[in-house]
């Protein structure tokens, strides 16, 4: 493995009495495609968030770029910049594409406008929406808004190279789409991990099966607040593992409890 780019060390999370996350450790590493699958409700979103700097963890270390990190993200700024794609877009209706793009640069850079403007034009060029700058959210496609948010997360600023992504985490990007649809995400969210001016490294939450063996390299599987098994995506199919034998067979009996 290379060097880790993000730890969570012993996390816990709940909301009232329901057990989250249980001191749970994981590690990211510069330049892979994590994955993170696991049963509706175990948590998956929420260490996207913690990640992400947005959820507080009651127990637990987060080292960032092998700095310990001191709150949330508004409290003190991360070593490295991490972007997140968030399941339903999350873009502001009231604003154009190019506005919701350059929304941070917009309102926390110095940079003229018209630079800005140039930076959002080659960030939708790189998701394959080249000229719909002046478009609204309510005039695009579901798949669309997604390749928006994509743009929006992997906004640079030149002059402030912590504000540049290293790390991207989707929360559930092909939620809701079409196979075809699917497949022109799951290749972008590819296509940026290579690219000179992409993301080396991200984490994925899936439930899609196509999403997660052509999106990642390595899985952990989260049930009951805890990390219960990881492995390559290529040892899915092999393992023995009886939580992710019935995950990816989509039986109703076996240890995973089926809910409604």
């Amino acid at each position: 493995m290379t060097e880790p780019l993000i730890e969570l060390k012993g996390v816990s999370k709940s909301f009232g009495d329901n057990i989250i996350l249980d001191h749970v450790d994981l590690t990211i590493y510069r330049g892979e495609a994590l994955g993170i699958i696991g049963p509706s409700g175990t948590g998956k979103s929420t260490i996207l968030r913690i990640i992400a700097g947005l959820t507080p963890v009651e127990t637990g270390e987060i080292y960032v770029a092998g700095q310990q990190r001191q709150g949330l993200i508004e409290d003190a700024q991360d070593p490295i910049g991490i972007g997140m794609v968030f399941q339903q877009a999350a873009l502001f209706d009231s604003l154009t594409v190019e506005e919701n793009v350059g929304f941070l640069l917009y309102q926390h850079s110095k940079l003229p406008r018209r630079r800005i403007r140039d930076l959002v034009a080659r960030s939708l060029e790189m998701v394959g929406l080249p000229g719909i700058g002046n478009r609204y959210p309510s005039e695009l496609s579901g798949g669309m808004r997604k390749r928006v948010s994509f743009a929006r997360a992997i906004m640079a600023n030149p002059d402030n190279a912590k504000d540049n992504p290293q790390v991207l985490l989707y929360d559930e990007p092909t939620a809701g789409l079409d196979p075809i649809a699917s497949t022109v995400i799951e290749d972008l969210v590819r296509q940026l991990q290579f690219a000179d001016e992409g993301c080396g490294s991200y984490v994925m939450v899936t439930h899609q099966d196509s999403t997660i063996r052509r999106t990642t390299d390595r899985v952990v599987f989260l049930y009951r607040g805890k990390i219960q098994w990881q492995g390559k995506v290529s040892e899915i199919d092999t393992t023995d593992n009886p939580l992710v034998r019935q995950f990816f067979s989509a039986s109703v009996t076996g240890p995973i409890q089926a809910i409604g």
